[in-house]
């Protein structure tokens, strides 16, 4: 699958800006980025729902028409950013409806299993928990056995258990030779699911890899974050030893260090120089979100 100068307005604001992308058969593709950023409505271009402006988009060797495009659909699964179904419906006959759309696919039994909800087959949808509505809603976009599965913010809103459930169904689907585009603002998730991803902001692509790449390409593996009583310097904090980047808001600091036993005490001491008291510290392994803030000067959450 593929796009090329994609571009979506929507009467003057820009959602996708001369987009250009490519997932590879097989692997999980992962789109990431705030709300806001263009995801969604570059899903709902190579999903066929939505008409682009500009640009050309290929999915599956084969490009959306104006025509009957049927062939290409029972070649897709997708689940959107909300799916509404009948609530009074329960999930066994829900998923007959779905699979009466098309020719070929699993059978219902095999899809139920697939997504872990045997005990629930007879239960109405309305009385399903937020991640089993979520399960489901991947089962309707599974039953026809598609090539090609997107996911669009799949686990937002859940609890821990029920995104890890969501996560064993996208790697199911993997094992079988499946390819999926994901959109999450989750860099967990990305981390977790993804062989590759490109980060989007503005409707643009800022940037694209695996997510090792991604994180190596900050030049250092560790961040420290702390807040103090009184403000210090960029410069005092940049020309610390080890420290490769810095992202500040009011108090709150960033710093991206190679050496957490270089750049710690030479931090501590500064702090101390500039008559200035720690209000909390901590440390962690450089992560997607920390790549987000490094290419944008803001954290992921803030949009």
């Amino acid at each position: 699958m593929r796009c090329a100068g994609l571009v979506k307005r929507f009467a003057d604001v820009t959602a996708v800006n001369g987009l250009d992308l490519e997932v590879f058969a097989g692997e999980c593709f992962g789109l990431l980025g705030p709300n806001g950023a263009g995801k969604t409505t570059t899903v709902e271009i190579l999903e066929g729902l939505t008409p682009a402006d500009e640009g050309t988009v290929e999915v599956l060797g084969q490009q959306w028409t104006s025509g009957d495009n049927r062939a290409l659909r029972e070649r897709i699964g997708v689940q959107l950013q909300e799916t509404q179904l009948a609530e009074k419906v329960t999930v066994v006959e829900t998923l007959r409806l779905f699979r009466s759309f098309y020719k070929r696919g699993h059978s219902v039994d095999q899809v139920i299993q697939t997504v872990a909800l045997e005990e629930k087959r007879n239960a109405r949808v309305g009385k399903l928990s937020g991640g089993q509505k979520q399960r489901l809603a991947v089962a309707c976009a599974l039953v026809s056995d598609p090539e090609l599965l997107f996911l669009d913010e799949p686990t937002t809103g859940l609890d821990p258990q029920a995104r890890l459930s969501l996560w064993d169904v996208v790697d199911r689907f993997r094992e079988g030779g499946g390819t999926v585009l994901l959109t999450t603002h989750y860099m967990e998730e990305a981390t977790r699911l993804c062989d590759r991803v490109a980060i989007m902001d503005h409707g643009k692509i800022i940037a694209q890899g695996t997510p090792l790449e991604l994180i190596e390409s900050l030049g250092a593996d560790q961040i420290i974050e702390f807040r103090v009583t009184k403000e210090i310097a960029d410069d005092a904090l940049t020309s610390l030893p080890a420290v490769s980047h810095l992202h500040k808001r009011d108090h709150d600091y960033s710093l991206t260090v190679a050496e957490m036993g270089v750049a710690l005490p030479a931090l501590l001491e500064e702090i101390k120089r500039q008559q200035s008291e720690l209000v909390s510290l901590t440390t962690h392994q450089a992560t997607l979100e920390d790549v987000f803030v490094s290419l944008t000067g803001r954290m992921l959450r803030e949009g």
